[in-house]
């Protein structure tokens, strides 16, 4: 199991806020954390699957998940309702992506949360991570 754990220089004045990727495509999550790095001031963490995604909020608590939707064993909807069990909240700010045509749009949407159909633009899911972690001036 990988942890990648990419670091931003931006965020030194304030507390950073943290998204944890989550994606069993090694590829994909590794692009997702580099990108993340790279044009945000966010730092990321990244999770193969349910386990590693648990055992990092152990240590690394976040402020938004990244789930790929059909992961091993658990789909990406139970995980988040495990992840935020956990974390001892009801709601966190959520993305799903899938290739998928069946993810559960009515499901995501009661819980409030955002999707994104692989494949996606790089430009959306920065203005999806912006526009859910940054506070009202």
């Amino acid at each position: 199991m990988i942890e990648q754990s990419i670091h931003s220089s931006e965020g030194d004045k304030v507390a950073t806020k943290t998204i944890l990727v989550v994606d069993d495509d090694l590829d994909i999550g590794s692009w997702l954390v580099q990108a993340i790095a790279e044009e945000t001031p966010y730092e990321a963490f990244y999770a193969q699957d349910a386990f590693e995604a648990l055992r990092i909020l152990q240590d690394q608590p976040c402020d938004l998940f990244l789930l790929d939707y059909q992961l091993p064993g658990i789909n990406g909807l139970e995980l988040y309702d495990m992840l935020c069990s956990s974390m001892g909240i009801d709601v966190l700010p959520a993305i799903f992506i899938s290739a998928s045509t069946r993810l559960p749009q009515q499901d995501i949407q009661r819980r409030n949360l955002r999707s994104l159909n692989k494949p996606f633009e790089l430009d959306e899911l920065l203005h999806t991570l912006h526009e859910l972690l940054e506070e009202p001036v």
